[in-house]
């Protein structure tokens, strides 16, 4: 039969060519029994088996989808009702649904008028859903004077008008909605976005809305990657602006599905996975996959290997209470200018199998974590998602994050520790999952880094999100003869067009981003007994430092401990190894002194200090402070409540041993903090 012939065909015909199809392929025997079983109101079928059984068939879904969809839903009906006719009584309408291949589906961008009553699939990210709401098919009006009935159909566009009068005895105004009789589905409209890495470099993403209906609705959410199938039609739903004929569209959804989240769109065939095990045997494994990241960057090598750590991550773990421990880890670069940082968190952006890249100065809180929207159409409140959830399962990259507003970036703080985000506006209570990594980037506060400062004190960032930070790295520009001319001669190569050492044991990017995807889905490594010996004796050993001595600074806590772990677990997946060793545990050790030595270091002192990143003030600074706020209450005493003179202060201080640099520098601290003031020159005053 031609296509000529096959348009000529009427719905009955298609109905029986539809239900031959179903009785004759074995799996949908079982795929209706299931239907029945599980009470569901919609058979999947696969597109590619309508392919190869019916190529005609095939072809008209493509063309005609409407009347096929119909046809095939009346279809299914009818066998269900030969199976279970009192379940059949019960649902009245059941839906065919056509899943196509991944061959068959298109960009959104690609969409075009020529495409408009086809049947197409698309892929993309939910970026708003409305609520539900009720679609009204077919309504029955009720004369209230006489009790005539009118049935009015509507269509996908047309807004329900109810008869101005009774055709039977003429009363106006007297046509009331039955809504018992009338067919009511579920109606819900989502936005749905391409993923960031199909959109063009410089451009900004597609998006189109799309519409769900009946047993649809709610089976996706803000966030997640999905595959849809259905119609593409003008959005007549769409309010004119002007006189002009130009709509939008839509894509009335016939079947969708949330992709699976472990990076679902990195397509690994079974010679990929030859060459990832490959890969994984040779003994140099972590040394090519660290020196595959950003090689055009000369040197840098532990920031690459916390970079490639966090990459891999670590094994989430949920506890029978229902806690959820992270496997994420977190890093933060901080550096002078000109060290390559914003080169880095593209490289990563690039080469992660999912990514989200932002910036601090173009980043608000809504636009990091979810937004609360109206709907222009209906008024309503939706939710839309926003980096930290789309980067879900991924990676989140965010430059120069001290840019961002104080009120913005406290919106940070509950996706790196919970890794969820919490939503309360506009009557709307939602929790979204954000289980991504997050590497961020920050300038020193004071252009430079300055050596003889805290790390708190150099960025501009509050404690409470530096303490959350698995890693912190300092990148500095220091003069170095030696160093510099290596660092020279190495860009001059690259700019003449010649292959540096870390271009030659490289692992192509397609292949390292499938390694990455590889690992993070299929490996879980355990920690063997000696591992967990060796981190634990490390944490041990760390904090009997604490105790040797009066007032000696905390170097560890439980917090470190737990991304100890996680590295050590990222070290083993580098390897693809299902246990992590004593001697992953030794490289996860490594790095993370190399973080403490460079951040955790109480300037006067020289010792190891955890609170100079937990608190932002070093022990040993905490004790001046506290002295001097004694000192201070002290001479309020004397002065019965009143100013105290801050010479005053310098000679009780000089007797305690405190010069006037360090109170004239606690004195600054105090009052940022807000704890004392100056009601007058050469005069302060505590607060409380």
């Amino acid at each position: 039969m031609s296509n000529e012939e096959l348009l000529q065909l009427s719905r009955d015909e298609l109905i029986n060519r539809v239900e031959k199809f179903l009785r004759q392929v074995e799996k949908y025997d079982e795929e209706l029994s299931l239907v029945i079983v599980n009470r569901r109101r919609s058979l999947v079928v696969d597109f590619n088996d309508l392919l190869l059984y019916d190529k005609q068939l095939a072809d008209y879904l493509i063309e005609k989808p409407d009347l096929v969809i119909e046809s095939a839903s009346e279809a299914v009906g009818r066998l269900i009702e030969e199976k279970d006719p009192e379940y059949a009584r019960l649902v009245q309408r059941f839906h065919a649904r056509f899943r196509l291949s991944p061959m068959e589906r298109m960009s959104i961008r690609r969409l075009r008028s020529e495409h408009l009553g086809r049947f197409v699939s698309i892929e993309g990210i939910v970026l708003r859903q409305t609520p539900p709401m009720h679609y009204v098919k077919m309504a029955k009006f009720r004369c209230n004077q006489c009790g005539y009935e009118v049935t009015v159909t509507t269509d996908t566009y047309n807004s329900l008008q109810p008869p101005k009068k009774c055709p039977q005895c003429g009363a106006v105004n007297s046509m009331v909605f039955v809504t018992e009789e009338s067919v009511i589905t579920d109606w819900q409209k989502i936005l749905v976005q391409e993923k960031p890495e199909e959109t063009p470099s410089g451009q900004l993403p597609r998006s189109i809305e799309a519409v769900l209906t009946d047993d649809l609705v709610d089976t996706v959410k803000p966030g997640d990657r999905v595959m849809l199938s259905g119609v593409l039609e003008i959005n007549l739903f769409e309010p004119r602006r002007g006189k002009l004929p130009v709509f939008s569209r839509l894509i009335n959804v016939n079947y969708i599905e949330s992709l699976q989240k472990e990076f679902a769109e990195i397509e690994i065939t079974p010679q990929d996975e030859q060459e990832i095990r490959k890969l994984a045997m040779l003994p140099d494994v972590k040394e090519r996959i660290i020196a595959s990241i950003a090689p055009s960057i000369y040197g840098l090598d532990d920031v690459k290997e916390a970079i490639a750590c966090l990459l891999f991550g670590g094994v989430p773990k949920e506890l029978p209470d229902g806690t959820r421990i992270r496997g994420d880890v977190h890093v933060l670069l901080v550096g002078d200018p000109g060290t390559a940082k914003s080169q880095l968190l593209k490289y990563v952006a690039r080469i992660a199998p999912r990514a989200v890249y932002t910036t601090g100065k173009g980043s608000t809180a809504a636009g990091l974590t979810a937004a609360v929207v109206r709907d222009g159409l209906t008024g309503e409140f939706y939710l839309e998602a926003g980096a930290l959830v789309l980067a879900d399962m991924g990676v989140a990259v965010v430059d120069e994050i001290d840019k961002m507003d104080a009120k913005d970036r406290v919106a940070m703080h509950e996706a790196m520790e919970q890794q969820t985000v919490s939503i309360a506006k506009a009557g709307i209570l939602a929790t979204l999952n954000a289980r991504a990594s997050v590497l961020a980037a920050s300038n020193p506060a004071f252009g430079r880094y300055l050596p003889n400062r805290t790390v708190a004190e150099n960025v501009d960032l509050p404690v409470t999100l530096l303490s959350r930070f698995d890693l912190i790295f300092i990148i500095r520009d220091e003069p170095n003869i030696d160093r510099d001319r290596t660092v020279a001669e190495h860009v001059a190569k690259l700019h003449s067009g010649e292959l540096t050492q870390g271009f030659r044991n490289m692992i192509r990017v397609d292949l390292l981003r499938k390694y990455i995807a590889y690992a993070r889905k299929y490996i879980k490594p355990v920690l063997t007994p000696e591992a967990k010996d060796r981190i634990v004796g490390f944490y041990t050993q760390m904090r009997a430092k604490s105790t040797q001595e009066a007032g000696s600074p905390v170097a560890i806590t439980a917090r470190q401990l737990e991304a100890l772990i996680r590295l050590t677990e990222a070290e083993a997946k580098m390897r693809l190894s299902s246990i992590a060793t004593a001697e992953d545990a030794e490289r996860a050790i490594r790095l993370f002194m190399r973080f403490l030595q460079s951040v955790g270091i109480d300037m006067e002192t020289g010792n190891i200090d955890i609170d100079v990143i937990m608190t932002g003030k070093p022990r040993s600074q905490q004790e001046k402070i506290a002295l001097l706020m004694s000192l201070i209450a002290k001479l309020e005493e004397i002065n019965n409540n009143k100013p105290i003179k801050v010479e005053e202060l310098y000679r009780e201080a000089e007797n305690e041993g405190l010069d006037r640099a360090t109170v004239d520098k606690i004195l600054s601290i105090l009052k940022s903090n807000g704890e004392i003031y100056t009601p007058k020159q050469g005069y302060i005053k505590r607060t409380v």
